[in-house]
């Protein structure tokens, strides 16, 4: 597979290759036991390392100071860090690169260049209790008066809220001429009316806590929208590309690892007077886990090769549908299989297959679950026949 990445594209997945081996991994059991959390030493070097190493603001432009890598090139990287339990990847940063398209300039000081630089962090209030998979479901609503708008509804599982400061909100609008669309806004966590409801406990362990928050009455400026009164859905695609693709490259470098960790147990671990490996049970169950792990890895690179290239949008949408189905539910079996051929100590705590097998659970579902990539892809299949697989 290295002949479709060029000298510059394999530097720079070594590079995340090796923070990832000697930086994040040592750590996770110590991150495990203790809520995710590691001391904050621990956390500056892993920051600073990253950013020695050019793993900072993967997605920011050079136009805004960022390295300006290719779509391939921050699959690659998130492959890397999708090989590390207990979220200790996510300190490799991927801002919204969007944004820098569409921000106005209060916007771009005020909030997307400060992320950019990692001086500040964003979160996304999208989802609701009654508004998961059917995002046009939601019930929160922007309701315009002078001099701006206000917000008021209550979002589950926003992700990072507790290490952000401020976020994007999606919101129907109330009234006016595009009443019932979709609109984003940009605020700051801190503006009042903003609280914490609750904070859920969750099947993975780490220091990014999904709380659920209620946005009471809360006033913005004007210049709080993003884009134009309607413009939300727009955006939200276009993030749920992003994701679902960078999704898809953390399955394999997690199905990757359970395969390394896996085969090395199962040759040295003795059953019935031979190595594991060689019992034909576990070493069919390695073989599947592999092919599977090459058509997932082929796909994802494919798809971002496509992006770079600018493939058509819908057909984009469709193709990262398809990688995030694919891989999602690749490395779900991958771990499956990890921790039956790992036995009793698939169930311990401080075993890699037992924190995969929780913790890949969620990609099945989040940015859209399996049911939602099917009904897109079974759309365009509709709309674009067979061609969608070439």
């Amino acid at each position: 597979m290295n002949e479709m990445l060029s000298p510059d594209d394999l530097d720079l997945q070594a590079r995340a290759r090796r923070f990832v081996d000697t930086e994040l991994i040592p750590h996770e059991v110590e991150a495990e036991h203790n809520g995710g959390h590691l001391p904050a030493e621990v956390l500056d070097r892993h920051r600073r390392r990253a950013d020695e190493l050019g793993l900072l603001g993967i997605s920011v432009p050079t136009a805004h100071g960022g390295p300006g890598y290719t779509t391939l090139q921050q699959v690659l990287v998130s492959e890397q860090i999708g090989r590390v339990t207990n979220t200790l990847g996510w300190v490799v940063t991927t801002p919204p690169r969007w944004l820098a398209g569409v921000a106005t300039p209060t916007q771009l000081e005020r909030w997307v260049l400060p992320t950019f630089r990692g001086a500040r962090h964003e979160c996304y209030a999208i989802t609701e209790e009654g508004a998961g998979s059917d995002v046009d479901g939601i019930a929160a609503t922007a309701t315009k008066v002078d001099g701006g708008w206000v917000l008021r509804g209550e979002k589950w599982h926003v992700t990072s809220a507790n290490l952000s400061d401020w976020c994007l909100f999606q919101a129907k609008l109330a009234d006016g001429p595009d009443a019932g669309n979709h609109a984003l806004f940009m605020l700051d966590l801190d503006t009042p009316g903003v609280r914490v409801v609750r904070t859920p406990a969750y099947a993975q362990v780490s220091a990014h806590e999904h709380p659920v928050l209620a946005f009471d009455d809360v006033a913005v400026g004007d210049d709080a929208l993003v884009g134009t009164t309607g413009d939300g859905m727009r955006w939200t695609h276009e993030w749920f590309r992003y994701e679902r693709l960078m999704i898809a490259a953390r399955c394999c470098g997690a199905a990757e690892r359970l395969i390394d960790e896996t085969t090395a147990f199962a040759a040295q671990r003795e059953t019935f007077g031979q190595p594991l490996l060689d019992h034909q049970a576990p070493a069919f169950m390695l073989a599947d886990a592999l092919t599977e792990l090459w058509a997932a890895r082929l796909m994802t690179y494919r798809t971002a090769a496509e992006m770079d290239t600018g493939a058509d949008v819908k057909l984009q949408h469709a193709h990262c549908s398809m990688v995030k189905l694919f891989a999602s539910e690749m490395a779900n079996r991958v771990a499956d299989r990890a921790v039956q051929i790992f036995g009793g100590r698939g169930s311990m705590r401080e075993n890699v297959a037992e924190r995969f097998y929780r913790e890949l659970r969620v990609d099945r579902i989040w940015e859209g679950p399996s049911e939602i990539q099917r009904m897109i892809i079974a759309d365009q299949l509709r709309k674009r026949g067979v061609g969608l697989s070439r």
